[in-house]
C-alpha cells in the first residue's frame, strides 16, 4: 500500500475557552494508492509557525514519502528525523514530523482494521481520564468559581486551570490572590476531585524560593500536582524544588524530542511528564519517550488542548502504559474538537472512552477543514 499523497492543512479558528482570540492548527493529510486517507494534526499555535509547517510537509516531507509502504510507519519515522537532522529536531520541522507520523498510524489502523492502541502493543484500559482543563479568569473570581462548579456537576474527576485571559493577569504574580483563589476552588469542588494548577513557567515569574514558598504555601489544598512552576529550561532549579516540597511538579510540555525529554527527566525535577503527541514527533515519538518514563518509575499526562486528532492520539497513548495518568480535554465545545470530526470526544464520568474504531478513531470532516483554511 503505497503513498500516493501528502497535504498540509493551516487553519486558524477562535478559541471558545479563551475567549475566542484565533488559535492555529496544522493538519496533514496522507492518502494512500487504494484510496484509504489518515489525519494527523500538530499543534503549530501561531500563524507563521503554521504556515512554515505547511512548506515543511509539502516541500520536503512529501517527497521523501511519496511512494514509500504506508504500513511501515516507523520506517517513515526514520527517514523524516533523518531529513530533518539540520533545520528541525526541535522546532518548526518537530510540528511537521508529529502531524505527518500521526496521519501514517491513523491510516496503517484503517488499512489494518485495528485502532492505534493495538498497532502500539494492546491497550491496558477500556477507558482513559479526562482532564477537564482551562484558563483562569484571575480577574473575575465568580465566573471561575461557576466554571469549576459546573465541572464537579459534569461529573470530572480531575480538573485543572491556569494562565489567566489577560498577560497582565496571570496565576503566579499575586501571592495573596493567588492562594484566595485556589482556596475558593476547593471549596466549591470539594474533597474529593483532583486539582492541578497550571503555572506560566514560561514566564519566569518565579525564581526557586519563591517557587518553595508557593508550593507551602498551597499544600494544604492538596494539588495533584503544580504545573511549570519554573522556566522549563531551568532543569536545576527544578530538581532543587522538588527536593524541598512535596507536593509534585509537571513538566515538559515544552519539551520536543527523545533528548530533551532525557535531560528533563534525569534531571530529577519532575514528577509528572507531560507530553503533547501534536509537538514531540507525533506518537511514535510519544511512544519512546512514555518508555524512558517507564524506565525511572515516573508517571506522564497528555498535554493536548487543540484538536480532536491530538486527544484521539492521546486517548490511544494513555491506553498503552500504567504510568499514564490523565489527558487534557476542552470541557466546553469548541470548533476543533466538535465540528472538525462528526464524532467528537464526549466524557462520561470524568473518563473518555478507548474506542475499537480502526485508525485514531474520529472521522475528519473535510469541509470543516475547508471552512477554518487560510493562507
Amino acid at each position: 500500500m503505497k503513498i500516493k499523497t501528502i497535504q498540509a492543512f493551516p487553519l486558524a479558528y477562535p478559541e471558545p475557552h479563551y475567549k475566542n482570540i484565533q488559535r492555529y492548527i496544522t493538519l496533514a493529510r496522507v492518502e494512500s494508492e487504494d484510496g484509504l486517507v489518515g489525519w494527523g494534526e500538530c499543534i503549530s499555535q501561531f500563524r507563521e509557525a503554521t504556515l512554515a509547517t505547511k512548506i515543511i510537509i509539502e516541500q520536503g516531507l512529501a517527497p521523501l514519502l511519496i511512494g514509500e509502504e504506508a504500513r511501515d510507519v516507523e520506517r517513515a519515522w526514520h527517514k523524516m528525523m533523518a531529513h530533518i537532522w539540520w533545520y528541525g529536531p526541535e522546532g518548526i520541522a518537530a510540528f511537521a514530523v508529529s502531524a505527518v507520523d500521526m496521519a501514517l498510524w491513523d491510516l496503517k489502523g484503517k488499512a489494518l482494521g485495528l485502532p492505534v492502541c493495538q498497532l502500539l502493543g494492546g491497550k491496558l484500559r477500556d477507558k482513559v481520564a479526562a482532564m477537564a482543563s482551562f484558563i483562569f479568569d484571575m480577574e473575575d473570581l465568580e465566573w471561575t468559581l461557576n466554571e469549576f462548579r459546573w465541572l464537579r456537576e459534569q461529573g470530572y474527576q480531575i480538573v485543572k486551570a491556569g494562565w489567566g485571559m489577560r498577560p497582565e493577569a496571570v496565576f503566579g504574580q499575586n501571592r495573596a490572590r493567588d492562594l484566595e483563589v485556589v482556596r475558593r476552588v476547593r471549596e466549591v469542588i470539594g474533597d474529593d476531585l483532583e486539582l492541578v494548577v497550571d503555572t506560566p513557567g514560561a514566564r519566569n515569574l518565579w525564581d526557586v524560593p519563591t517557587a518553595i514558598q508557593r508550593f507551602q504555601d498551597l499544600a494544604p489544598y492538596r494539588l495533584r500536582w503544580i504545573e511549570q512552576p519554573l522556566l522549563p529550561r531551568d532543569l536545576a532549579g527544578h530538581a532543587r524544588l522538588r527536593a524541598a516540597v512535596s507536593t509534585p511538579i509537571g513538566t515538559g510540555e515544552d519539551e520536543w524530542d527523545m533528548e530533551s525529554y532525557r535531560r528533563l527527566i534525569q534531571s530529577g525535577g519532575v514528577d509528572v511528564v507531560q507530553i503533547d503527541p501534536g509537538r514531540c514527533h507525533g506518537i511514535t515519538g510519544s511512544r519512546e519517550i512514555i518508555r524512558l518514563i517507564e524506565a525511572e518509575n515516573l508517571q506522564y499526562s497528555l498535554h493536548t488542548w487543540s484538536s480532536a486528532l491530538n486527544s484521539a492520539a492521546s486517548v490511544h497513548l494513555l491506553a498503552i502504559s500504567p504510568q499514564g495518568i490523565s489527558m487534557d480535554l476542552k470541557p466546553h465545545e469548541s470548533p476543533m474538537q466538535h465540528e472538525l470530526v462528526s464524532d467528537p470526544w464526549v466524557q462520561k464520568d470524568g473518563y473518555l472512552s478507548v474506542r475499537a474504531t480502526p485508525g485514531l478513531g474520529v472521522h475528519v470532516r473535510e469541509e470543516i477543514v475547508q471552512k477554518y483554511l487560510f493562507g
